[in-house]
Parts: C-alpha cells; sequence; structure tokens
C-alpha cells in the first residue's frame, strides 16, 4: 500500500515538474546559404563559388554570372524588408527565388518552415496564389481589363465568385484612392494610377507576403514619394510581411524596417535604417549613405531618448511630435520656436523627447 502511494506521488511529482518544451518563434521567411549562378553548367562552377572566386573571376574563367554568392538572411512576420544594391546586385534575382520565378544553384528558402523547393507544381501554383502576391515595375496590368476587373484577377484565379470578387476589389480599390475609376482600363490611367491597381490587385488576394520589385522606381519623383506615403499608411494598419527591392536608398530607408544592401551578388550589411546610416559596414555602404538627407529619412522614435532617459532635458518649452514623423517635417517648428520635443503615439502617450543634442547628433555625418 504505502509503495503503491509511493509511486502515485512520484507520477504526479514529475508530471508537475516535467519540463515545458519551448519552441523557438520561426521567422515568416528564411533563406539559408542561398547561390545562385546563371550559366549552361552551373553545378561545375559552384565549388570555385565556394571556394571565394570573385564574380569578376567566375565570368572570365567560366563565362557564367554569380547572381547570389551565399546569402543567408531572415525576415519577420509583418516587417518591410528593403533590399537595395546597384543594377546588377542581385536583389532582382533575390526576390524572384522566394516564389520560385528563379530556382537556386545551391541552399535553401524557407516560408513559415517550409522549403519551397520541395513543392512540386500544383502545390507551388496554390503556394502561389495564396502566400504570395507580387507588384511589379511596369505594372503588369492586363490592358484589355478593366480596373476593377484587373484587380480581381487574383482573386478570379483563387476560384472566388463574381459577387466576393467585385466587393473586395471595390474595397481596394477605395482603400488605394481609385474610388470612380473602376470602369477605365489601364490606358486611360496615368502612371500612378496604374501602379496604385497593381497595389490594389497584390492586396485583394489578402496574401501574407507581399514581393514588390522596383514597386515605384518608373513614376515621377512626387507621384513615387505619394506612392511611398500610401503604402506605408497600409503597412501601419495591415502589417503584411513586405520584401520591397529598390535601388534608391531615401526609399529604402524610408519603408523599411530592416535593410539588406548587396553588392556583386553578396549580402554585405543588414540592419535598421539607423543601423545603414550611422554605422556602415564597409566602404562599399558608407558611399551609399555618405549624401543621404538624414532629415528625410529618420524618424523622431530612431533619434528621441526614452523617457526614462531624459531626465536631463528640458520639458518646460516642448512641442508635440508623432513618433513616425520624420526629422524634416518638425525641424522648422524646432529652429522657429527653439523648442525641444515631446514624442507622442497614436494614442497621445509619450514615447519620450529629442533635444538640440539629439538633432545634431543624428544630422551630422561626421
Amino acid at each position: 500500500m504505502q509503495l503503491m502511494v509511493e509511486m502515485n506521488f512520484f507520477l504526479c511529482f514529475n508530471v508537475i515538474v516535467a519540463p515545458v518544451k519551448s519552441f523557438k518563434k520561426m521567422s515568416k521567411i528564411e533563406i539559408n546559404n542561398v547561390y545562385k549562378i546563371f550559366g549552361s553548367n552551373p553545378k561545375s562552377v559552384l565549388p570555385m563559388v565556394k571556394d571565394g572566386a570573385t564574380k569578376d573571376e567566375v565570368l572570365e574563367k567560366t563565362g557564367h554570372t554569380v547572381g547570389l554568392d551565399n546569402v543567408s538572411l531572415k525576415i519577420e512576420e509583418g516587417e518591410t524588408f528593403v533590399c537595395m544594391g546597384l543594377s546588377g546586385s542581385g536583389k532582382s534575382t533575390l526576390i524572384r527565388h522566394l516564389n520560385r520565378l528563379i530556382d537556386p544553384t545551391d541552399g535553401d528558402i524557407l516560408i513559415e518552415g517550409t522549403n519551397v523547393m520541395s513543392l512540386n507544381t500544383e502545390s507551388l501554383i496554390d503556394f502561389r496564389r495564396h502566400k504570395m502576391s507580387m507588384v511589379f515595375q511596369r505594372f503588369g496590368l492586363f490592358p484589355h481589363k478593366t480596373v476593377i476587373q484587373n484587380v480581381g484577377y487574383g482573386l478570379e484565379m483563387q476560384g472566388k465568385s463574381d459577387e466576393e470578387r467585385n466587393k473586395v476589389s471595390m474595397e481596394k480599390i477605395e482603400a488605394v484612392g481609385l474610388t470612380g475609376f473602376e470602369n477605365q482600363y489601364p490606358n486611360q490611367l496615368s502612371g500612378g494610377m496604374q501602379q496604385r491597381v497593381g497595389l490594389a490587385r497584390a492586396l485583394a488576394t489578402d496574401t501574407d507576403i507581399m514581393l514588390m520589385d522596383e514597386a515605384f522606381s518608373a513614376l515621377d519623383p512626387l507621384i513615387r514619394s505619394d506612392m511611398q506615403k500610401q503604402l506605408l499608411d497600409l503597412q501601419s494598419e495591415l502589417k503584411k510581411t513586405i520584401v520591397f527591392i529598390t535601388h534608391d536608398l531615401d526609399e529604402s530607408l524610408r519603408l523599411g524596417d530592416h535593410i539588406g544592401i548587396l553588392n556583386a551578388g553578396k549580402l554585405v550589411q543588414v540592419g535598421t535604417p539607423v543601423d545603414i546610416i550611422m554605422r556602415p559596414a564597409d566602404d562599399y555602404v558608407e558611399a551609399f549613405v555618405k549624401d543621404v538627407n538624414r532629415a528625410k529619412v529618420l524618424k523622431a522614435k530612431i533619434i528621441m531618448k526614452p523617457t526614462n532617459e531624459a531626465n536631463g532635458i528640458d520639458k518646460n518649452n516642448l512641442i508635440k511630435i508623432g513618433e513616425d514623423q520624420f526629422i524634416e517635417e518638425f525641424l522648422p517648428q524646432v529652429v522657429c520656436t527653439n523648442a525641444n520635443c515631446e514624442v507622442v503615439d497614436k494614442k497621445g502617450n509619450v514615447k519620450g523627447y529629442i533635444s538640440n543634442k539629439e538633432l545634431q547628433q543624428s544630422l551630422s555625418k561626421s
């Protein structure tokens, strides 16, 4: 009897104290040691690239072109990750690996833990329809379809009914500011309006991930700036996982939660906008950022001192600014009033303070 009691106690005790397994949160997108070599026999050239041969050396000796060279990165759910670099750096090659428009020569690409290289043709089609949407540089609209038909095309491919398709399409048309243009054809729209249609089409399918390859680079500067603001506004509500490709540093700093910089197929730095500006990894990155207008790309929340670290800041003469405002938006008021800044979130909660010292440090290029 005593033995049974002791055994029951032992079992209960083990149930109580048994360690709970901890599960590491998986990144939305993981790219692990990806190589891409273009040419007639890329596998034969792979060892040479892995041994450290440069892109120019590989081209000269083999006639093959290195698109990506041992690229690894993680992109978290709900963030905007911007990949930038000069023409030929590999940024568009990289984004096309995510939905397997291009297959890697070597390496793994995981979306929510699933290796996309393991997908068969049917699974890949379903994956593209439901998991990822894409916005192209040259709009990619069907000229014979109206705005609402273009926006609803992805939903049509998903098998949605006409009623649901039109309902969702109109919601997204309204979201991008094109109400009243739903029955127009692409050739009746400006370039900026056509790109809004492309954005609405990507939003309509309600995929978790949006791929945007040089989506705004064909637009005039003013329209481009307006589209950037619209994307920021939409992203603040929708929290999609966005992979955005650009060669424009100001654009990448404005849009990106994190930025990856490619050079000759190599990923040379990944970081936040402030990391890229303040702590460039090498001469290549430093050359990129040396002439950037920091007031256009640094936000109040980046340069502020948190409330618990702001004891030395004079709070008698303050102006209130939003945490997501760029320096250029509040700098004139600071100069005119010689005031310090109280930084608040959208609910009006005080998050920190900015004095002239923080402003000078953030704008200094030394």
